[in-house]
């Protein structure tokens, strides 16, 4: 048999050589589509705020004003370390006004305890230094000569102590409720004098350590944010939007617990279910991830079990002044139809946690996942309003399923989600 030779056209040659590397390129892509390999990245990306709360309060009667003898009371959520500041108009007079020293009145006794009763002592006399002073009294004129330059803020006595012309008195409402009644006690005295409607805040607080000492005024420096209307005129608005800037969370996140399972449903939780005793409970309560960890991997269908820990300071802190919060990665092997969950505690809470919703997300998933996270309440300890906890005591313990959290919660309205944290796979 012979073979018979043919010469292919050039043309026809190379389309045949393309299709062959095509064909030869694809097949090779096939086996590279999906990799199992990804880092798991998250992210606490809340802009810290330094004060928790802040209101305002006014007599209830026909006017706002409180007159001798009438009392205007307000309700507030502080734990431990935490004091509360306020600030109203001694109104006959040019620019001055009521408030305790910085950085408020304390609230809990070295011992723990919630302080009760008459705290009055603690409320000082201040001049706002805008307006010259004339003698207070009914025939003040308004606004007044202002000065010129302005002073700084400072202290100043009248014949009448402070004390004796406004009084405070404290109720603890239980946890970590409180409520203040302020009563125009001036009448009759030598420095009788209407009060206007006022301003207070409530720090946040990092152990014993308040972070904002000074919320509304600071003694020597000059009046600002909006304090001088509030000194000169009453007027409460134009300090409560300098205050609603500074107020919000400012919360840390635990170390972060990352499972991979596949053939289960999600192992860390479900809602309407009470804590299983397997770890959960200490990582709500107390950031501990570690008994949850061990605890997993010794059950069917997980795969992996990762904690993610900020490299500098374990949990992850928020933004504070600019700064990036803190942040944590890790390697994770998940292939598709493997499963993705992960937890974290909420740290300005009790026992709240932010978790993945239901069952986690698909093992080849890729990108920001932080749509899926959603706030619970792990129901084994007493909620307090966020930033407000009693901290290294315990709170009241109680026995409720688990729940998410609705936003607004019972307490304030919270950032959403993905404003708080970031979690990404990439």
């Amino acid at each position: 048999m012979q073979f018979v030779k043919f010469k292919l056209p050039l043309g026809l040659f190379s389309l045949i050589s393309v299709l062959a590397v095509s064909s030869c390129t694809k097949d090779d892509d096939s086996d590279l589509v999906v990799s199992d390999s990804a880092v798991i990245t998250v992210e606490n990306v809340i802009e810290s705020k330094p004060l928790t709360q802040f209101g305002t309060f006014e007599n209830s009667g026909s006017t706002p004003v409180l007159e001798p003898g009438e009392s205007a009371s307000f309700s507030f959520y502080a734990g431990k370390g935490q004091a509360i500041s306020f600030a109203a108009m001694y109104a006959n007079s040019n620019d001055l006004f009521f408030a305790p020293a910085n950085p408020g009145i304390k609230l809990y006794q070295n011992s723990g305890d919630p302080v009760t009763g008459d705290v009055s002592s603690q409320i000082r006399l201040w001049d706002n230094g805008t307006r010259k002073n004339q003698t207070p009294g009914p025939a003040v004129t308004h606004p007044g000569d202002p000065e010129s330059p302005a002073l700084n803020v400072t202290e100043i006595t009248l014949p009448t102590p402070a004390s004796q012309l406004l009084k405070a008195e404290l109720t603890h409402e239980g946890g970590t409720k409180f409520t203040l009644k302020l009563t125009n006690t001036s009448g009759g005295t030598a420095n009788e004098t209407p009060i206007s409607p006022g301003v207070w805040a409530v720090s946040h607080s990092s152990g014993t350590t308040i972070l904002k000492e000074d919320p509304i005024f600071t003694p020597g420096k000059p009046s600002a944010n909006g304090l001088t209307d509030l000194a000169e005129t009453g007027k409460t608005t134009p300090l409560t939007q300098y205050l609603t800037g500074i107020t919000g969370p400012s919360s840390s996140f635990s170390p972060v617990l990352v499972v991979i399972y596949n053939g289960i449903d999600n192992p860390i939780f479900k809602t309407g279910e009470n804590d299983r005793e397997q770890g959960l409970k200490e990582l709500a309560q107390q950031g501990n991830p570690d008994i949850l960890a061990a605890s997993l991997k010794t059950k069917p269908g997980i795969k992996q079990v990762y904690v993610l820990k900020d490299p500098a300071a374990g949990s992850l802190k928020p933004r504070i002044n600019g700064n990036n919060g803190g942040k944590a990665s890790q390697n994770i092997m998940a292939s598709k139809g493997d499963r993705i969950a992960l937890v974290t505690m909420y740290g300005e809470s009790n026992d709240w946690f932010v978790a993945s919703t239901n069952n986690g997300v698909d093992g080849a998933t890729r990108g920001d996942i932080s749509s899926i996270m959603a706030l619970y309440d792990h129901g084994t300890l007493q909620s307090s309003f966020p930033g407000a906890h009693i901290g290294s005591e315990p709170a009241e313990a109680e026995s409720q399923p688990v729940q998410q959290l609705a936003n607004p919660n019972q307490f304030n309205t919270l950032p959403s989600l993905p404003q708080m944290i970031k979690v990404t796979i990439q």
